[in-house]
């Protein structure tokens, strides 16, 4: 499989053998995103996590900044939201996020890398946080300044925030409305490593190779038991885990794991 083109120039997609590089795009206005942009990124999310040849998904932006946000001008239009230009329709249609990108990211198995080219503000925060690891250039910025704005980190942030980096840290950021630079942001646990801009893609899809080259199937499974541990009880997991297990004993990529380790050989994975 390949994947489609993006069904809008605000959103680049492209396919570098196993991996998927998905670009935030419209550096004029800072990456802030746009009705089209929040479709297609969730649609490309899911046709990646879909594709069996994927194996790992990089996020970035174009141009100086990761994300701003949402478009605050769309939403003013009514064309993001709750507007009443949005088709008219009752306020209790407009709150079903199954198919928005943060819940999208949160629950395909396919990891994700963010590679953080820029500062990411607000609902930007939060889709870099959904990530599974960032990688930030030098210019890099998280901008927790949704309280300058009176409205609330609505995207998954307080609820990925102090899992991240605790309640203590997490109420700073907030109730502060702090922009944090890239060193704080290693120093907090925001993000993974600082390279720099110049070797910002070489080195995100150094990791995504390397990701790529592991068993798929022990690499998704990995990702959902860790994302469902989070509401887990230890034993749960535990008996979560050797159900998984179990089916993973019987593959095909089992036996190659084992027949490459006695041959001492890279092992070469199907996904079967």
């Amino acid at each position: 499989m390949t994947l489609s083109p993006s069904t809008t120039p605000e959103l680049l997609v492209e396919q570098q053998g196993r991996i998927a590089i998905i670009t935030l795009n419209r550096p004029d206005r800072y990456n802030a995103i746009s009705r089209d942009m929040l479709n297609e990124l969730s649609a490309k999310m899911v046709e990646a996590n879909k594709d069996p040849e994927i194996r790992c998904i990089i996020l970035t932006g174009s141009g100086k900044g990761f994300c701003a946000g949402l478009d605050l001008i769309g939403v003013g239009e009514g064309n993001i939201g709750g507007g009443a230009k949005d088709g008219n329709r009752p306020a209790r249609q407009l709150f079903d996020l199954r198919d928005a990108p943060i819940n999208v990211m949160w629950n395909i198995d396919t990891p994700i890398i963010c590679a953080l080219n820029g500062p990411a503000a607000g609902y930007g925060m939060d889709v870099a946080l959904l990530c599974d690891m960032r990688i930030a250039s030098e210019t890099a910025k998280m901008a927790a300044v949704t309280a300058k704005r009176n409205v609330v980190p609505e995207s998954g942030g307080t609820w990925l925030l102090p899992r991240l980096i605790g309640w203590g840290k997490a109420a700073e950021l907030y109730y502060r409305a702090r922009t944090v630079g890239a060193e704080e942001c290693l120093s907090m646990g925001l993000i993974n490593t600082i390279v720099p801009a110049e070797d910002l893609m070489t080195t995100a899809l150094q990791w995504a190779e390397e990701i790529a080259d592991n068993a798929p199937l022990a690499v998704q499974t990995t990702k959902r038991m860790m994302r469902m541990g989070l509401e887990e009880s230890y034993d749960t997991a535990v008996d979560h885990l050797m159900v998984h297990l179990g089916g993973m004993f019987q593959s095909e990529d089992f036996k190659e794991g084992v027949q490459a380790f006695l041959e001492k050989r890279k092992p070469e994975f199907t996904g079967r």
